[in-house]
């Protein structure tokens, strides 16, 4: 991997770090919550994801190796797709406004957001994240690096189901309308 795309991936992942940490400091109270046991289950998942990414040794084995001939189009397509996915998350992340928690929460006057990017998709932050992920992948090209998206996918699919119930429950048929207008993570397919 080029030094240059392997720092724009490092910076574009500290900056989107830096606003999800910034951003969560404004939202409303929150009126119900899922369960520890739930959100434990979530965290396990997401630190299989996390932990190989950050401090894995690239060097070992069959998962440091790369699934593609080195190519700096292909990891600079990588750093575009990783750039497009976190600008859609932060931007899905914009139009939620208070509305965000990093758990499942359903928040004291809690709005049902259908316009922007919630047009598109149901959970389309986790459609960012995702699209971020893969991106990611092909930017540093690496086996373990591809790995990390269906397991990130998985994780996002567990707090996804967890969302939609608590969504359903919370709004009923106007959220069961929706649901059928809209899918959850890529439009018109997933």
């Amino acid at each position: 991997m080029s030094m240059n795309a392997y720092a724009a991936v490092k910076w574009i992942w500290i900056g989107f770090g830096s606003f999800w940490l910034l951003a969560a400091f404004v939202q409303k109270r929150n009126a119900r919550r899922q369960s520890l046991g739930s959100r434990l289950l979530q965290m396990s998942v997401v630190l299989l994801v996390l932990v190989p990414f950050f401090v894995a040794d690239r060097r070992a084995g069959l998962l440091s190796r790369h699934f593609y001939p080195d190519s700096p189009a292909i990891q600079y397509f990588g750093v575009l797709l990783l750039s497009l996915g976190c600008g859609f998350a932060i931007w899905a992340r914009f139009i939620l406004g208070r509305n965000w928690s990093g758990i499942v929460t359903v928040k004291e006057n809690h709005t049902l957001i259908t316009r922007g990017p919630y047009a598109w998709a149901r959970h389309p932050i986790y459609s960012g994240i995702l699209l971020a992920l893969l991106g990611t992948a092909i930017a540093v090209g690496t086996i373990m690096n591809l790995l990390e998206v269906p397991l990130a996918a998985f994780a996002l699919w567990l707090k996804l189901r967890t969302e939609e119930q608590f969504m359903l429950e919370t709004f009923g048929a106007q959220y069961a309308a929706y649901r059928q207008r809209v899918k959850a993570l890529i439009p018109h397919l997933i």
